[in-house]
């Protein structure tokens, strides 16, 4: 499998579908690229699609430190993959870790992204969450240090804001746990101490993210509870921002309801590659429903 090589020297592999404008994947944590499967095979028809996997991720390369793994690695990693293909700027669409990725890379490289999608973004973000979160983080390294990934796969792939994907879709869902099972613990574990767990709270960016003009499109499932707050804290804070908010569905929003998710990323797209996604009028911030105060 092809693979980019990093600044500090990780090899990420990455898989390509597809021919024109370039559309970058970013998996979550219990996923890799596999799990971007649905939307290869329907943008492939449009787009160049790529999609790899993180460090810790094999067939990328799983550092043995905690130091190797970072918020800020994680977004340039994105980067470095475009370095490889030699894009000057992509579409870049991200899932809950790699919807944070993907807001970060938006941070600190806004001239190389043509558009955002940040979906299932949030999770331990909200200030009085944050201890919960760290305590939650703590629980799932030790876990997967006491009883592997398969058993991990069947506690985590059951949680409040997966069963929805269980109920839509129990074929899909039996091959998310099985692909999850496979990842290399020591990544998991690794990922979790030094991307997950570190990563600064959405709001405490406030001012980095007011001051984004690229498209970004936040995506949300209406039962993803951790995401829903921070999915309103993006929409009122990034003037160039729109939220969609997906019925019945949890956190694996691109696998639970695809032909949705794909929808809505085509739709903003679209509009972007034409030169149509507007910039908030700030007249829509006065916080008066009416205008006549």
């Amino acid at each position: 499998m092809p693979h980019a090589t990093t600044d500090d020297g990780v090899k990420l592999a990455y898989t390509e579908a597809g021919q024109g404008a370039p559309l970058l994947f970013v998996h979550e944590f219990a996923g890799d690229m596999r799990s971007w499967e649905p939307q290869l095979r329907h943008f492939a028809r449009r787009y160049r699609c790529i999609a790899f996997n993180a460090r810790g991720y094999p067939p990328s390369d799983v550092p043995a430190s905690p130091d190797a793994y970072s918020q800020a690695r994680a977004a340039d990693d994105i980067a470095a993959v475009m370095d490889h293909l030699g894009l000057a700027s992509a579409h870049v669409v991200g899932l809950s870790m790699g919807g944070f990725a993907t807001l970060h890379f938006g941070l600190r490289h806004p001239k190389r992204a043509r558009a955002l999608v940040v979906a299932g973004c949030g999770y331990g973000a909200e200030p009085d969450s944050r201890v919960r979160f760290h305590e939650e983080s703590d629980a799932t390294v030790a876990f997967i240090r006491a009883h592997g990934m398969q058993a991990f796969a069947e506690r985590y792939g059951y949680g409040p804001s997966r069963v929805q994907f269980a109920a839509r879709d129990p074929r899909g869902f039996a091959e998310f746990l099985r692909m999850l099972a496979e990842h290399s613990a020591e990544g998991a574990i690794n990922t979790q101490l030094g991307v997950q767990r570190q990563r600064p709270s959405l709001y405490d960016l406030t001012g980095p993210m007011a001051a984004l003009t690229v498209p970004i499109l936040v995506l949300t499932g209406d039962e993803d509870w951790p995401c829903l707050a921070p999915g309103l804290l993006l929409k009122r804070t990034i003037p160039s921002a729109a939220l969609a908010v997906m019925p019945n569905c949890g956190h694996a929003i691109n696998l639970e309801d695809p032909g949705m998710f794909n929808r809505l990323v085509e739709d903003f797209l679209a509009q972007v590659d034409a030169g149509r996604w507007p910039q908030r009028d700030p007249r829509a911030m006065t916080g008066s429903a009416t205008g006549m105060r």
